[in-house]
């Protein structure tokens, strides 16, 4: 078992698709996650990013095509799942129980025991800044601790794949940051991660490449500059004139400017580049979601 866990891993999806009765979560996603890679997965409210975590960690089987955790096999397999942690967006604590053991209890359904399960919790704690809250109840934490505590369960057993569904929901700055800060570390150390997340400005701090689902299929993949090279659209330069305010969309604003400059007296300006929100709002329409 050492030497599996020791191993680094990606993900590989093939052509899987997932329903729920008549209603289609999933239609032929295909994606490959790289060993040591922290890859993003964005999209609206039910376009399928939860159903592909819960079929990447093996909670479920997709009706047709195929999951692989690197060379290994399938999540279906226990020695390849316990390669896998998993920080679930419905957060997974029991209340009435300390951080302390929450962990304790979670790395031992990860096979841990003895001295190893004891170093294991007090890594995890302190890695994600519980430390010394580590004999309070979880039902007197803050969201943002919470937050973190999920995350500390998701890395107790030390996976090498680690898939984190949406981690920053509903979490104060200052959580939000420490748990950046967690996660960039744990790139560092070349974990293999998974970010589901419909916050952009998190996707492009963290994230390598960038899949947008949206109603089960995959719309785009690549960097985010790439993304934003290919959809983001063009500038908008905004000039305010003795006349009042101008637009101009234009893919070359320094010309743009040089050409009003002759026309018009110029109080300001300024530029307004293309975004990785601009990409996802392109691809996925303006329209709310439930």
């Amino acid at each position: 078992m050492t030497q599996i866990l020791e191993r680094r891993v990606g993900l590989r999806i093939e052509n899987a698709r997932k329903t729920y009765g008549d209603r289609v979560a999933l239609e032929g996603l295909s994606l490959e996650v790289e060993p040591g890679e922290v890859f993003g997965l964005l999209g609206p409210n039910g376009a399928g990013k939860t159903t592909t975590v819960h079929l990447a960690v093996g909670l479920l089987e997709p009706d047709s095509g195929s999951i692989a955790i690197g060379e290994l096999g399938t999540p279906a397999e226990p020695p390849v799942r316990r390669l896998i942690g998993v920080a679930p967006q419905a957060l997974s604590l029991y209340e009435e129980l300390s951080a302390e053991e929450n962990l304790s209890f979670f790395a031992s359904i990860h096979g841990l025991g003895g001295a190893e399960l004891k170093e294991n919790v007090d890594w995890a704690l302190e890695f994600v800044g519980l430390g010394d809250r580590r004999k309070d109840r979880v039902g007197t934490f803050s969201g943002g601790m919470k937050r973190r505590l999920n995350l500390a369960i998701a890395i107790v057993h030390r996976p090498s794949l680690l898939l984190l569904d949406e981690p920053t929901v509903g979490v104060d700055p200052q959580s939000r940051n420490a748990i950046f800060e967690s996660i960039e570390s744990l790139r560092d150390e070349g974990k293999t991660i998974v970010y589901t997340t419909h916050y952009m400005e998190e996707a492009q701090r963290l994230c390598e490449r960038v899949g947008i689902l949206d109603r089960g299929k995959l719309l785009a993949l690549d960097t985010v500059d790439n993304l934003i090279r290919s959809h983001g659209g063009s500038s908008l330069l905004i000039v305010e004139t003795e006349k009042g305010e101008m637009r101009r969309e234009t893919d070359d604003p320094l010309e743009e400017l040089k050409g009003l400059e002759k026309e018009h007296s110029l109080n300001r300006f300024r530029v307004e580049t293309p975004t990785l929100e601009s990409v996802f709002l392109k691809l996925t329409g303006r329209a709310l979601r439930d």
